[in-house]
């Protein structure tokens, strides 16, 4: 199978069958994201424990793009610190912006992304989940210091 064949296989199945989907009802944060150029929205819950995302949930309409790309994110940034989903982040947004890198081993599931930047109109679909995670995790910051 080619390498790019599985990545296919990976975004087909996450956009089937999205991990992580349905609201967070005891979450610290929540952000709402919405990509204007072609529709896709979404809401992403985080529950933290400290500055570990103990947990993260997704809900909302899209592309397979941006879809599978949210599945894959709540799966990567689960468990993780939050310093770490940031320099995971822009692993990935690397990854999505720059046609002629390679993912990166660390990447994991999120090496399936890498076919996006070959379209650049689809970049924002795969980055709109990463940006609401990160509104997400400032908000919760903000209440942090607020109280």
């Amino acid at each position: 199978m080619d390498l790019k064949d599985l990545y296919r296989d990976v975004i087909l199945d996450h956009n089937r069958q999205p991990r992580n989907f349905g609201a967070l009802t005891d979450a610290d944060a929540h952000a709402d994201g919405h990509n204007p150029l072609c529709g896709d929205r979404l809401t992403v819950w985080v529950q933290l424990q400290g500055e570990r995302i103990s947990e993260v949930r997704f809900e909302g309409k899209g592309c397979a793009i941006s879809t599978a790309s949210a599945s894959l994110m709540t799966e990567a940034v689960k468990g993780k610190d939050t310093a770490t989903v940031r320099r995971l982040y822009e692993q990935v947004h690397t990854l999505l912006t720059h046609p002629n890198s390679a993912p990166d081993a660390s990447l994991g599931k999120l090496a399936a992304l890498a076919g996006v930047s070959e379209f650049p109109a689809r970049v924002k679909c795969a980055t709109l989940c990463w940006h609401t995670l990160n509104a997400a995790l400032e908000r919760s910051a903000d209440a942090v210091t607020t109280e």
